[in-house]
This record gives C-alpha cells, structure tokens and sequence, in this order.
C-alpha cells in the first residue's frame, strides 16, 4: 500500500496492533496493512516488539505507534462513525462497548484502548443541518442519551 499524504497517528501503550485488528474486523473499508517491530532496543522497548502498525478504519489511513505510558487519549479527537439505521448503530456501539469500552453521551462512547467514537445515526445530522425547531428538539432528544435512539430522534423532529 502506498504511503498517504496525510495519516491520523494514533498513540498506544502496547496493544496498536490489537486495536487495528480489532477496528478492521468491526467497521467495513478497514484493514490491517503492515505490522512493523522495532529493528533495536529502544527507550521502553526491545527490539522484536511492535511499534507500529498501518492500518484503515472506515477508509481514513492510520498509524498506530505503541509508544508506553507517556501520552493517553482524549475526547479532543474521536472518529465519527455515520449510521443508515439502529441496527448499524447497535452493531458499532455495542462492539465498542461489550469489548472492554465505555458508554459515554450524547452518541459516544470509548474503546478499550482510550479512543473515542461517536456514533451518529444520519436522521441526526441530517436534523441538525436543518436548524431551527426540528434541530432544536432533536438536540434535546439527544442531550438525554448515550446510545442514539434513531426512533426517538425521528418523533422528536416529526411535524407536531
């Protein structure tokens, strides 16, 4: 695969390689594309062990960098998954959540590793594109859940 312009880095403790398989394996258009270990010892690692590892999720180019305990992720970035329907928003949700994540709000929610997703059913943005009331109450549906619920959001900008 040819080197990208431009590729998210993302920062792991150890396990960069279990993420990426785990990513690929879960979203379509993603792959494991090189697994690469470290020609030498370095500062927290020998050699032999995984350092980095090239990867897509959801077609975006990523390099996973096991780079120890000195950085740790945060809500300041987060891939934004776009749903058609429930069932594709209960698919990616309940694999992030039931294999060591975390629910969160508001559509996000946080895989084992540190990283942080949102997972967003179209009806919502699409709802919050429009603007006025129907953004209006779909934003306050919203502000009540973690998961979205697609139904809920769709009586929630239906015309009263």
């Amino acid at each position: 695969m040819p080197l990208a312009k431009n590729t998210i880095c993302l920062w792991y403790e150890t396990e960069a390689e279990a993420a990426a398989r785990f990513y690929a394996e879960t979203f379509p258009d993603s792959a494991v594309h090189a697994v690469k270990r470290a020609p030498a010892d370095y500062p927290g690692g020998t050699a032999g062990t995984v350092l980095t590892v090239s990867f897509t999720v959801l077609g975006l180019p990523c390099l996973g960098l096991n780079g120890g305990t000195r950085f740790s992720h945060s809500e300041a970035f987060s891939f934004q998954v776009s749903t058609e329907d429930q069932a594709e928003t209960d698919r990616y949700w309940d694999a992030i959540v039931t294999n060591g994540g975390e629910e969160s709000a508001c559509g996000w929610c946080r895989d084992r590793w540190g990283i942080s997703w949102q997972i967003t059913p179209r009806v919502l943005m699409e709802a919050m594109e429009t603007g006025g009331a129907p953004a209006q109450r779909a934003f306050e549906a919203m502000m009540q859940m973690s998961r979205i619920d697609v139904a809920t959001i769709e009586r929630a900008i239906a015309p009263a």
